[in-house]
C-alpha cells in the first residue's frame, strides 16, 4: 500500500454545506488535492493552530497535547485510511517509548492532532487517486489558486480603517472572547499590510 505524505493548505467556507467548512489538504509532492467538510468547531482548531494564536484557555486538542505530553505519549503521524460513502476515517500513530497503538479518530480531530504534535499526515495511494482533485488554469473554470490566502477565505475588507494599534486592540479581544474565526480575520489584514511594508 503506497502512501503519499499530505499538508494542510487551509480551510475554506463549504459552498455545499450551511455552517460547515472544507478543510483543504494537498500532497507534499504535487498538486493533487483533498477537501474535507469539517465542522465549525474542528475548524475553529485547525485555524487557531495554522494563525498562530494563542487561546486564553486550551481546547480540547491543547489539552489533548498536554495530556500525552504529561505521561510521555508521542503522535508520530496521522494516517487516512478509508473513504467511504464520502466519509474518511483516520488513525493517530501514538508511541509511549515502549510500544506503537493505533487510535481511529475522525479526519478533522487527527489533522488538529497532528498539527499541535508537528507530525506527517499520510493518505493512501488509492484514495488520492479516488477523492484527490487536480486544478490547472487549463480547465476553464473559475478555481482557487495555490495561494493559500485565497484557499482560506477571510473577510478582511471591513479592517482596512482600523489603525495598526487598534487591529492589534481587536485581535486581543477577539482571543479573549474566543472568536477566533474573527481574530483570524484580523491577523490577515495585519499581516497583508506587513507584506505591502516589507
Amino acid at each position: 500500500m503506497k502512501r503519499v505524505k499530505l499538508k494542510v493548505m487551509g480551510i475554506s467556507y463549504s459552498q455545499t454545506q450551511s455552517g460547515a467548512y472544507a478543510l483543504i489538504l494537498i500532497e507534499e509532492d504535487g498538486e493533487r488535492r483533498i477537501p474535507i467538510i469539517i465542522g465549525g468547531f474542528e475548524a475553529q482548531a485547525i485555524v487557531i493552530k495554522l494563525e498562530n494564536l494563542d487561546p486564553p484557555r486550551p481546547l480540547t486538542h491543547d489539552l489533548f497535547k498536554k495530556f500525552a505530553d504529561e505521561f510521555n505519549i508521542s503522535v508520530t503521524e496521522v494516517m487516512i485510511y478509508k473513504l467511504e460513502e464520502g466519509v474518511f476515517f483516520s488513525k493517530l500513530v501514538c508511541n509511549n517509548t515502549e510500544k506503537t497503538y493505533s487510535i481511529d479518530s475522525r479526519t478533522s480531530d487527527a489533522v488538529a492532532i497532528a498539527l499541535r504534535f508537528g507530525c506527517p499526515i499520510f493518505i493512501t495511494e488509492e484514495i488520492l487517486d479516488k477523492a484527490g482533485i487536480t486544478i490547472s488554469p487549463s480547465d476553464g473554470e473559475v478555481t482557487p489558486s495555490n495561494d493559500t490566502d485565497t484557499i482560506f477565505e477571510t473577510d478582511t475588507t471591513k479592517y482596512g480603517s482600523y489603525s495598526d494599534e487598534e487591529l492589534y486592540k481587536l485581535i486581543d479581544d477577539a482571543v479573549k472572547t474566543e472568536d477566533y474565526e474573527r481574530a483570524a480575520s484580523i491577523r490577515d489584514e495585519i499581516e497583508k499590510r506587513k507584506k505591502k511594508m516589507g
